[in-house]
């Protein structure tokens, strides 16, 4: 870890167990930028068919709204990655909170959807710019042992409150309008940033070394997203065959392509192949992707499905998803004890069985005829599933790599979260668009959510958890 430095580092490191008025203060700005980060998230999922209906979008042009951050997101965390080695945690943290509040103004004020689709995929880079960095700032800032950890459960317990409390303010402001669910955070991170200045210590001076940031991989990975997911709403409307589908899917081909060639041949690749190669990391990506897409995906039908085919409220409709989140936040602190009990396959095995379950539940009655009978035993498995698997997958994505390998892990961890977000969305709106019936798309979720048991029950089969030595990949 690197030492604490600038004006903490002059008084030497904090006393365990004793935390001074700056250490408090650097915790809440880092945690509550961490809460904004993970509002972000679930911020458009009930204001979706409002924001659709405003701009006469239909849900494969309003979806945009989701999976745009999703694609910024998940697209750039490698890269951002890259950026904080390179120019150093304090500078990238500061000018990412400044971006987001910029970007969030630009979303309130504009009525193109081209604009907003670009303002979200920003956020989602800027998110992946701070949500990292601010775990790296903890480290630095607070002693190793129970401070750290201490540290560390109120960072993880403010992001696992934050997808539970962006419904809740979706809600409630998109009674008002929708647009401020764009624009909240645009004051709260500018309140955030003042304070950062000041708290956030400086960083180390940092050895010489050639900066490469592998600019033309950073590219290509987001435009390959952003290609295929227009490829894919653009089937419902034109057809496969359309130069408008057929295109856009036809470039995210070559893109990708592109991105392995230059990958290949970067001194320094953003996706270093080889831990590709780990089984176990491969496993909690597709594990962790599953859950992810099967949440967004199934939230984003009943969404659709409550507001404009039943006339549901959007405060309504974000009550009636609270059980689907509202139990990691509320267990976001025992998920350690969980794990350290009962081990990752165990919990990531019964955790996968939740949304696979709650998807083919939704297929009975694809239009709603009770909350209690046909919405609430999804949203509950969905939760049960987030309970169990969630700590577990991320615990176990890096169990099986040396020490040197686990920030390039975590970073492709986290881009096949978010891809996920990105892509079932899509899927699921492209399938559900203008039908009377949504059992196509409730069919796609759940089987994502199968393959998600799959990964789950192939973990079971593994040997117990081993450190590899880094330039193996077994």
């Amino acid at each position: 870890m690197n030492p604490v430095t600038g004006a903490q580092a002059a008084l030497g490191p904090p006393a365990a167990g004793r935390w001074d008025l700056r250490l408090w203060g650097l915790l809440a700005v880092l945690a509550g930028n961490m809460l904004i980060d993970a509002v972000e998230v679930s911020a458009m999922v009930v204001a979706l068919p409002s924001a659709g209906r405003d701009l006469g979008l239909p849900l494969t042009g309003s979806q945009w709204l989701i999976t745009g951050f999703a694609v910024g997101f998940g697209g750039l965390t490698l890269f951002g990655g890259r950026l904080v080695e390179l120019l150093g945690r304090r500078r990238v943290y500061l000018w990412a909170l400044l971006g987001f509040a910029a970007a969030s103004l630009a979303a309130g004020v504009s009525d193109e959807p081209a604009v907003l689709v670009a303002t979200r995929v920003l956020k989602g880079f800027f998110a992946a710019l701070t949500a990292p960095t601010g775990l790296a700032i903890i480290a630095s800032a607070f002693p190793p042992g129970r401070d750290r950890d201490r540290a560390v459960s109120v960072y993880a317990l403010f992001g696992g409150a934050g997808f539970t409390a962006g419904l809740l303010l979706s809600g409630l402001l998109t009674s008002v309008n929708w647009r401020w669910t764009l624009v909240f955070p645009a004051p709260v991170v500018l309140v955030l940033l003042a304070f950062a200045v000041r708290l956030i210590p400086r960083d180390p001076p940092a050895p010489e070394v050639a900066r490469h940031f592998d600019i033309k991989a950073a590219l290509a990975l987001p435009a390959a997203l952003l290609c295929l997911v227009q490829g894919i709403v653009s089937v419902p409307r034109h057809g496969w065959s359309d130069v408008r589908t057929a295109g856009p899917l036809g470039l995210a081909v070559l893109l990708a392509a592109a991105l392995v060639v230059i990958e290949r041949a970067a001194p320094r690749p953003l996706i270093r192949g080889r831990l590709l190669r780990n089984r176990t990391l491969v496993r909690s990506m597709a594990g962790a992707a599953a859950l992810n897409g099967v949440n967004l995906g199934l939230l984003l039908i009943l969404t659709a499905r409550l507001q404009d085919g039943l006339g549901w409220s959007p405060l309504r409709t974000a009550l009636a998803f609270l059980p689907a989140s509202a139990p990691l936040a509320v267990t976001a602190l025992l998920s350690r004890r969980l794990v350290a009990r009962y081990g990752t396959a165990r919990l990531i095995a019964l955790g996968s069985l939740g949304p696979a379950v709650g998807g083919a539940l939704c297929l009975r009655h694809p239009v709603p005829r009770s909350y209690a009978a046909d919405v609430l035993p999804s949203m509950l498995l969905l939760g049960a599933g987030f309970v169990l698997a969630f700590a577990a997958l991320n615990t176990q994505a890096t169990s099986r790599l040396a020490a040197v390998d686990r920030p390039a892990a975590v970073g492709l961890y986290q881009s096949a979260v978010q891809i996920s977000a990105a892509v079932v969305p899509a899927l699921a709106a492209a399938l559900a668009v203008g039908r009377s019936d949504d059992r196509p798309a409730l069919g796609l979720v759940t089987a994502v959510g199968a393959c998600g048991v799959v990964a789950g029950l192939r973990g079971l089969r593994a040997r117990p958890a081993r450190a590899e030595h880094p330039s193996t990949g077994e």
